[in-house]
């Protein structure tokens, strides 16, 4: 999906004229554009800056969530090129941004990245190191490595911590099980945890379907010692009610701790809530190409207001379904999409 070059799609459009979001064309049917025209075109080409219209879209969340909660952590999974306002190391920060922001997630840092189980290459690891260490003073970094190999685990933990940040180690990519090692996790403790600066570790667990049923994963969450639960917000399409994870915030040695709700924005699932029958590719005119590595999530033009009203800003919508279950904040994946609109 990415073969098509911004040239072969920038020459498309100059043929034709453009209607509907500014991403999509649809060709003259007879003659040619006068110049005017194909000014216009090659302005709506070009139109969409499509980190900015991520950072964007991270900020609304952040303030219509916050002006409910003003406690509810906002926690963008990967793209953390966004920090800086032309995706330079050295660059200046997007202050806005990062002023929006509690926390950054990163996958694949140290294991994962190439495949599970394999170190990532060092120069990819040592760029995201660099953005990671921009903001670690200010916003905790939690790091997903994947990984089964106890010695690769053990480094994750050992170096992410003497790094600043705080890891998590999968030991595979589905994110659907309580690893059984470490047995306790990695600097336990009772302490209370009330704010997302204060987690020492956390469970990212977003499937719960190797679970016979709903009380039986509650009740293995809830046996944990982890500060901080990353889970989905709902159990075979039913939201968690309030007092579900009201219950998982509390540690089974007695300390409090926060509890996080997953959320694609930067992809349309096909097995969410608000999936319509017959919505596809070009309908609504937001759901633009599948998702080749995760069946069921298209891209979507995360910039158009349609959609953006489905995932926040109103008292039907999927962010504010997350505060009605109580959940202490969001974990916002599928951050890095503007890489799928740069690309192709």
């Amino acid at each position: 999906m990415k073969t098509l070059n911004k040239q072969l799609l920038l020459a498309t459009v100059l043929a034709g004229s453009i209607t509907g979001c500014t991403s999509k064309q649809t060709l003259r049917p007879a003659g040619q554009p006068d110049a005017a025209q194909l000014e216009k075109n090659k302005a709506a080409v070009t139109a969409v800056d499509y980190r900015q219209e991520m950072r964007n879209f991270v900020i609304g969340i952040s303030q219509y969530a916050k002006s409910k909660n003003p406690q509810f952590a906002i926690i963008p999974q990967n793209g953390h090129d966004l920090v800086t306002t032309n995706g330079e190391s050295n660059g200046p920060l997007s202050t806005a941004y990062v002023q929006a922001i509690d926390a950054v997630g990163r996958e694949d840092l140290l294991y994962g990245y190439t495949d599970d189980n394999v170190p990532t290459p060092s120069a990819d690891k040592n760029q995201m190191i660099a953005f990671l260490n921009l903001i670690k003073t200010t916003k905790k970094v939690l790091v997903t490595d994947y990984c089964s190999s106890k010695t690769y685990m053990d480094n994750s933990y050992t170096t992410n911590n003497g790094n600043g940040y705080v890891s998590f180690a999968a030991d595979h990519r589905g994110l659907d099980n309580i690893p059984a090692y470490p047995a306790t996790p990695y600097g336990v403790n009772n302490t209370d945890i009330t704010n997302i600066m204060q987690v020492k570790n956390f469970l990212y667990i977003i499937d719960p379907g190797a679970y016979a049923d709903k009380s039986k994963f509650l009740a293995a969450i809830g046996a944990t010692n982890y500060d901080l639960i990353i889970m989905d917000l709902f159990y075979d399409k039913t939201p968690f009610t309030a007092a579900e994870i009201d219950g998982l915030k509390k540690k089974a040695n007695g300390g409090k701790r926060l509890v996080v709700s997953y959320l694609s924005i930067g992809e349309v699932e096909n097995y969410r809530y608000y999936w319509k029958s017959g919505w596809k590719i070009g309908n609504p005119p937001y759901i633009v190409a599948k998702d080749p590595d995760w069946p069921g999530n298209f891209y979507c033009e995360y910039w158009n207001k349609d959609w953006q009203n489905i995932v926040y800003g109103n008292a039907t919508s999927y962010v504010q379904k997350i505060l009605d279950s109580h959940f202490d904040g969001a974990y916002l994946d599928l951050i890095d999409a503007f890489e799928f609109f740069e690309n192709r």
